[in-house]
């Protein structure tokens, strides 16, 4: 069934850029590889107006044809990904910074790409035993507390979607492996507002993580340290702080924009 193009053509817009950009997003949304005919369904477009942008983006590196004559995302992309990732770090490090002040834990945050979650910065923790999370790093989503609080603020069927191009492997024992489980956490993480990851990651090791509102990608900010000392901090007082510092760092992303 063709959903139509996702977005309008607003005020100034380049339509060609607008759609050359659509077509790329949908291909990350189907985990980086598609049909044509695929982006014709979902963006609505016609397909003498895909074959010509993908093409284009082909003969630029951008895409790339595979033996299949489906098309992925190209090489070329890495290095635009990398210094947005080493961008939106120095924005988050100040709200990251404070967030340890206040707790005494190794504060991240992580963006949403595919089925896994990726560090893009992190404050470390003052305590000689501490979490450290190498930037840079990827886990699968459904097994750290950002992932679900990042997957809380996406349709289901989305969400069914991106678990289906993953197994889903458990870390431990508390790992969260069915698809009907992991929407029924999601029910919960929405009502309540933040997510957890207890022990569901690293044996002995507690998250709490909170979605950042409106991000050009999905992205949340967390605390993560030793269960004993995370038991001691008290959800009224640090989620509050958390939503705050994600919803600044939401308003920044949107202003440089």
């Amino acid at each position: 069934m063709t959903t139509g193009p996702r977005r309008a053509n607003q005020g100034g817009g380049v339509q060609s850029v607008e759609r050359t950009f659509e077509l790329l997003e949908l291909m990350a949304d189907a985990g980086g590889e598609v049909a044509l005919s695929e982006l014709a369904e979902r963006s609505g477009l016609p397909l003498p107006t895909i074959h010509r942008i993908i093409r284009t983006l082909v003969n630029s590196g951008y895409a790339r044809q595979q033996p299949s004559r489906r098309y992925a995302l190209g090489p070329r992309l890495i290095r635009f990904g990398e210094t947005a990732s080493r961008a939106l770090g120095s924005w988050a490090r100040p709200y990251l910074a404070e967030l340890t002040e206040v707790t005494g834990e190794s504060a991240n945050m992580a963006v949403l790409d595919g089925a896994q979650i990726v560090y893009v910065a992190q404050v470390p923790s003052p305590h000689s035993m501490r979490m450290f999370t190498e930037v840079g790093r990827r886990v699968d989503a459904h097994a750290t507390a950002v992932g679900k609080a990042v997957m809380a603020t996406m349709p289901s069927d989305e969400v069914t979607q991106l678990l289906s191009r993953t197994a889903m492997n458990p870390q431990t024992e508390r790992t969260i492996t069915e698809v009907e489980a992991m929407h029924e956490e999601l029910d919960r993480i929405r009502k309540q507002g933040y997510a957890i990851d207890d022990g569901e990651q690293e044996v002995g090791v507690r998250c709490y993580a909170v979605a950042v509102p409106g991000a050009p990608a999905g992205a949340g900010i967390s605390i993560s340290g030793p269960e004993g000392r995370m038991t001691r901090i008290t959800t009224d007082e640090v989620i509050p702080l958390m939503q705050r510092l994600a919803k600044d760092l939401s308003t920044e992303l949107s202003a440089t924009a």
